[in-house]
């Protein structure tokens, strides 16, 4: 007889639990809709679902740390939904087994599409539960962000805290790769382990492979004693190669016949040791670029871009900087520097700046104004004597922005006239429009649509139908 798919629903909004329900219609025989852990506990009395979608926070309780152990005895996939866009969130998810984190405001395609993965996961048979993460994992890892490339980012870090899979970390100078690195480590398998970090642009060409594998005595000129390398520092724990792209290219040989092995030995020597290592890298350059080259192996590249992570630039996280700001500000506090409020003109000048330092250079921005602003309140003319006079940054940054977005728009247009139906194209366009706009606009006031209704300039009945044309799922 075939399985009947029931979903359990847990949320306590009526109209995004009604919208989720009705988007679901057809992908299982039953679906039930439930408004808080008690009726929950009811329902999954009455019966086990083969699907479970939860809220975090619920009007009882908190809806992961109340999951039953019927859940996880019965290997039920379980989709959290939350509007508490944050790292930690993502790992509590992924700590509690969950089979995958959608960050609100999310995308209605995006959850059936992953509903439709769990069921099928679930016919073919629920895969052997993960090991569980120890529950006094680090709750902050220094990463902050709610705009949609850092949830990304996120949730794939929560899913990396099961595994001790490679690791590839792209993306500008200055946006956090070393952050994200230690948030890898610090959430993982290894986390009591050493995190141990190289810089390969920092080291000379000829003592790469004594830094990494370390020396024995005598190996050569200098080497007075043996010294063990960061291969063998790091051993149980986490090794980052930072900046891998600046490796010479017969230590990249090297690196790959440990890696390949999972053994080496420090120069001069003949023991053969266990590299016992996560290993963890990245890259501010092109490297898919070089690998085309000639000037990075690609057999490396494989084993190391095992899962790969980008980093956005804070150029593509705009809406982020005012959290960022207070991050940064409460970092400078808590080291000592004086306590700083910005005005809301001194933010909005910041998220005018183009940032070529990403989020390094606002760091070293907020700590330098928490030194030198003349008053508690940061104003934007001491902006100003930091950044240079408003108009050149927005001669620098709007206009190619607008240019940017424009040019996107035309190309698109012109490959959909002779592509789509004609007459069907400026609905078309204004939906995507509308998508794009309207998510950034929840995700930058934390998924409250009377708040982003005000600052797209449109009433809040408007956004709701728009939200519902455009299956866009979002917090009250």
């Amino acid at each position: 007889m075939k399985q009947i798919d029931r979903i359990l629903i847990v949320e306590d909004d009526p109209t995004i639990s009604l919208i989720i329900t009705e988007a679901l219609r057809g992908e299982a025989g039953v679906i039930v809709a439930v408004a808080s852990i008690a009726e929950r506990d009811r329902k999954l009395a009455e019966a086990l679902p083969t699907l479970l979608i939860t809220d975090v926070v619920l009007p009882d309780g908190d809806g992961l740390d109340s999951l039953p152990p019927s859940i996880a005895a019965n290997q039920i996939p379980v989709i959290v939904l939350s509007a508490q866009n944050t790292l930690d969130t993502a790992v509590r998810a992924a700590d509690h087994g969950s089979y995958d984190y959608l960050p609100k405001p999310f995308d209605l395609g995006e959850l059936t599409a992953s509903v439709r993965a769990a069921l099928n996961s679930q016919r073919r048979g629920p895969a052997a539960p993960r090991d569980a993460i120890d529950a006094a994992a680090p709750s902050s890892h220094g990463l902050v962000g709610r705009a949609p490339p850092m949830q990304a980012v996120f949730r794939t870090i929560a899913r990396l805290a099961s595994n001790d899979l490679a690791v590839l970390i792209l993306g500008e100078s200055g946006t956090g790769k070393d952050v994200v690195a230690k948030a890898i480590h610090g959430t993982g398998l290894r986390r009591n382990g050493e995190f141990v970090a190289i810089n390969m642009a920092a080291i000379p060409r000829d003592l790469i492979e004594a830094e990494l594998f370390g020396h024995e005595k005598g190996a050569f000129t200098g080497a007075v004693t043996r010294k063990a390398g960061r291969f063998e520092q790091a051993s149980g724990g986490t090794l980052f190669l930072d900046e891998i792209g600046d490796m010479p290219i017969e230590a990249q040989t090297r690196l790959l016949r440990v890696l390949q092995s999972g053994e080496f030995s420090r120069v001069g020597g003949q023991t053969a040791l266990k590299a016992d290592v996560r290993i963890i890298a990245a890259t501010h350059r092109d490297i898919d670029q070089m690998v085309r080259d000639g000037k990075f192996r690609e057999d490396l590249y494989y084993r190391l871009n095992v899962v790969p992570v980008r980093m956005p630039s804070l150029r593509e996280r705009r809406s982020d900087i005012a959290a960022l700001v207070d991050h940064f500000v409460a970092e400078g506090r808590a080291s000592g520097l004086p306590l700083r409020r910005f005005s809301s003109d001194a933010v909005a000048r910041l998220g005018s700046h183009d940032w070529p330092g990403n989020v390094r250079e606002l760091a070293n921005v907020v700590q330098r104004l928490s030194v030198l602003a003349r008053d508690t309140e940061v104003t934007i003319e001491d902006i100003e004597a930091v950044l240079g006079p408003t108009s050149a940054a927005a001669t620098n940054a709007t206009p190619n922005e607008t240019d940017c977005f424009a040019e996107a728009a035309f190309a698109w247009a012109s490959r959909a006239m002779g592509e789509s139906e004609m007459g069907t194209i400026h609905d078309a366009a204004s939906n995507i429009v509308d998508r794009a706009i309207i998510t950034a606009a929840l995700a930058h006031c934390a998924g409250n649509q009377l708040a982003a209704a005000r600052a797209l300039g449109i009433n809040r009945n408007t956004l709701r139908k728009r939200m519902v044309a455009l299956q866009i799922i979002a917090n009250c």
